[in-house]
């Protein structure tokens, strides 16, 4: 008897631990690291876009995930951060486009040079056939891209002119990035294109070693440029496409549920990151001018993207001719 009271007592304090865990293993969350290299600011494309995914994944998830946000390069440089989504130890980044295309070339279609006259038409490929036919390509890398967000279109600061034709670029020392793409579209503007790393170029525009260089509005302001530099151009020369990805490891580790919260999150996300760096691009433009920076805005690119065909040439072959021939059908 004393031996059978023991047993069921026994079986019923198993059976009330194994119950216990129950919600203590529902309740286990799946931590997506998502990081990115610029700041935390406020209106800092990337992050806002990384905290407009955040905002939209843990609550549609139940509080089965969380995202954590790594600003400043706590993951590392933009390319060390890819080769860890390929090889799945970062889950996610929100990461330059360029940057992208030296893991896969057809991604510098988007870096040609007055390929997008405007936000909504770049949107519109890329939220289309073409776009997702890049982000096929970029899957078989081992990324998953889950939405194109932007970082406003590049545009030209420097001392010596305003850019409104594109003869007005010839002879001006111009720091461009690191990148085949934009160095061919100032050499075949006629500029002088500098390749220099970023921690370098405020000084040297300062000290006059460079007479200016391409950003998006947001950094001209972030980084205090009108203080060295005269005259701000609206060339809308390069469109910042900054997509929100995630290594396809972490998403495949997913079960279905959370898969279709990710995917939908990164949807969301996009047109919320978009529609917050729109406005912010009109406030910054109003900022700039009042701080001294004559502004002028390009009416007619016609005359530039005639300039800029022999970048088209020589991309034609790694981005792959057919995917070139439909963008430049979408854009026509």
């Amino acid at each position: 008897m004393i031996s059978t009271l023991k047993h069921t007592l026994a079986v019923t304090v198993m059976a009330g631990l194994a119950l216990a865990a129950v919600p203590a293993i529902a309740q286990q969350k799946t931590v997506i690291k998502l990081g990115w290299t610029t700041s935390d600011g406020a209106q800092d494309p990337y992050a806002v876009g990384a905290r407009a995914f955040k905002e939209r994944v843990e609550p549609a998830s139940g509080g089965r995930l969380e995202v954590q946000l790594f600003p400043n390069r706590q993951l590392g440089d933009e390319k060390p951060m890819l080769e860890g989504m390929r090889l799945g130890t970062v889950d996610a980044g929100v990461i330059t486009n360029a940057v992208i295309a030296q893991i896969e070339p057809a991604f510098q279609l988007n870096d040609l040079p007055f390929l997008f006259e405007s936000e909504a038409q770049a949107r519109r490929v890329l939220d289309g056939p073409v776009g997702q036919k890049l982000a096929a390509k970029l899957e078989t890398k081992g990324i998953k891209l889950l939405g194109w967000m932007e970082g406003g279109f590049r545009n030209m600061v420097n001392n010596v002119r305003p850019v409104e034709k594109p003869e007005d670029v010839k002879g001006v020392k111009y720091r461009v990035m690191q990148n085949p793409v934009f160095i061919g579209m100032f050499s075949s503007l006629g500029g002088n294109a500098v390749p220099m790393a970023w921690g370098e170029t405020f000084t040297a525009v300062q000290q006059g070693a460079i007479d200016g260089l391409e950003i998006p509005l947001a950094v001209i302001e972030q980084n205090k440029y009108f203080e060295v530099t005269k005259f701000l151009s609206i060339t809308n020369h390069t469109y910042s496409a900054i997509p929100l990805l995630m290594a396809k490891r972490s998403y495949d580790r997913l079960p279905d549920d959370l898969k279709k919260v990710v995917t939908e999150a990164g949807k969301s996300a996009t047109l919320a990151q978009r529609e917050a760096v729109a406005a912010a691009a009109t406030e910054v433009i109003a900022r700039l001018e009042k701080s001294g920076m004559k502004i002028n805005r390009v009416s007619d690119f016609k005359p530039f993207r005639a300039s800029v065909q022999s970048v088209y040439e020589q991309f034609k072959g790694s981005i792959g001719p057919d995917l070139m021939k439909e963008t430049l059908a979408a854009v026509q």
